[in-house]
């Protein structure tokens, strides 16, 4: 990758659109998606069989990451989607999708009425949810690297996660007036799918990306120039360039941090809130919507330094910090966690210095070959989340059973070695370039 040609401190109004269009729709996304999440100390209950403590974990369990465990073939589906047809379709198809799945949640009868099936349906909608939101977060943030440059391109296409975060926070917030109210919760289900509905209709006003687009025009050249003979594609240098193994991998451990972060502090404190300060639903939702505030306001500072640090430069910073706290954490579970309010200080800090792709989410796309670079971006991010997903909500369940809170050990350190792998990596790549050291 070539240094920057230009810099870029300011949108147009083109951008300034595509901007509103996708953030707005991405946070009605993750509103949906994670209103389940944060809303699963009750739903569970409705539509899984009560039995004993273990056996309910474990279909809690699958019910939490049944939602990413198959994100890597809406990987598949919406990368060929992004790669063949273009970023544009991605966006549209995936906020459909989730629209169908708010309102098939919303007309489920719950295990009481129909037994297993309830368990079945629900599921299912939990995975299409987890598939589209898959095409849904990288597809937007994809269409915005390759719409703008550095150094707005860090803050606006870190804007993205943002607004996942926003969509989070209102999820929890609205789970907790609704339970406070006693209003029934298959509405917000129903209003959810109506925006998103809306959301599908305004996204058809984008345009295809100007990086998609040039790479489709330079093939087309190249078949007219052949007499459009397909076989001039297998030496052209846009269609044959190849992924670099070691840079897929990279993104890989880059994007295994978050999930784990994401686990402890909403699932796993969660548990600590419920059997160790009896706390109820309702109790916990409250607690979890105040750590979600200090996730925004953390979040939207990183987002303003981007735009003054280089965004590796930011990252390397928080890989010790998280570091640090994997080292600590057991102690300060086992010995310092006498109140609820002790508690969240944890998980607030750990929101605030959490590891993740933002704020240089851009840079890893940009290291990507341009027509592979939707398949692999999405491949990686979703099998990173499947995998780590899939350990913390089962295996945790047994290692913090055999070994106390030691057994956070086993797996955030080797993630907290391979994201720091990941950042050296792509600080090499940045300095190859001539970027690492540009002044933004």
């Amino acid at each position: 990758m070539l240094g920057y040609a230009q810099e870029q401190r300011s949108l147009t109004r083109d951008q300034k659109q595509a901007v509103g269009l996708l953030s707005i729709g991405t946070f009605l996304e993750y509103f949906d998606l994670m209103l389940y999440i944060h809303m699963a100390v009750l739903l569970n209950d409705l539509f899984f069989p009560k039995s004993d403590y273990y056996t309910h974990s474990l279909l809690s369990a699958f019910s939490f990451c049944s939602t990413f465990i198959f994100r890597p073939i809406g990987a598949l589906i919406f990368g060929w989607i992004g790669d063949n047809i273009g970023r544009k379709a991605t966006v549209v198809i995936t906020t459909f999708l989730m629209a169908v799945s708010c309102i098939l949640i919303a007309v489920i009868p719950t295990y009481a009425e129909i037994g297993f099936t309830a368990a079945l349906v629900f599921t299912l909608c939990r995975v299409i949810q987890g598939m589209s939101s898959m095409g849904e977060k990288v597809g937007a943030e994809l269409y915005l690297t390759e719409i703008t440059s550095p150094p707005i391109q860090y803050p606006v296409v870190s804007m993205i996660s943002g607004f996942c975060t926003l969509g989070t926070s209102c999820a929890l917030g609205v789970a907790s007036l609704i339970l406070s109210l006693g209003i029934n919760w298959r509405i917000i289900f129903v209003i959810g799918a109506i925006v998103a509905l809306v959301g599908t209709v305004a996204r058809r006003k984008l345009r295809e990306t100007p990086d998609f687009v040039n790479a489709k025009l330079r093939l087309k050249k190249a078949m007219i120039e052949a007499n459009k003979d397909p076989e001039i594609l297998k030496n052209n240098i846009v269609w044959n360039e190849k992924v670099n193994k070691k840079t897929a991998f990279a993104i890989f451990l880059i994007n295994c941090a978050w999930p784990i972060c994401f686990y402890f502090v909403y699932i796993h404190c969660s548990d600590i809130l419920k059997h160790s300060f009896n706390y109820s639903p309702e109790q916990i939702i409250n607690h979890n919507f105040i750590v979600s505030l200090a996730e925004i306001v953390s979040f939207f500072i990183l987002l303003y330094l981007s735009y003054k640090i280089h965004p590796l430069k930011i990252l390397k910073f928080v890989s010790i910090i998280f570091l640090v706290f994997v080292l600590t954490c057991p102690f300060l579970l086992m010995f310092y966690i006498k109140t609820p309010f002790a508690l969240m200080c944890i998980q607030s800090f750990l929101v605030a210095f959490a590891p993740g792709v933002e704020p240089a989410a851009a840079i890893f796309f940009k290291h990507l070959p341009i027509f592979k670079r939707f398949t692999y971006s999405t491949f990686m991010y979703a099998t990173a989340r499947a995998l780590i997903y899939a350990i913390t909500s089962f295996g945790m369940i047994y290692l913090i059973k055999l070994f106390n809170h030691w057994g956070l050990l086993i797996v955030m350190l080797p993630v907290s070695f391979g994201y720091i792998f990941g950042i050296n990596h792509f600080k090499k790549l940045e300095i190859a370039a001539g970027n690492y050291l540009q002044k933004v």
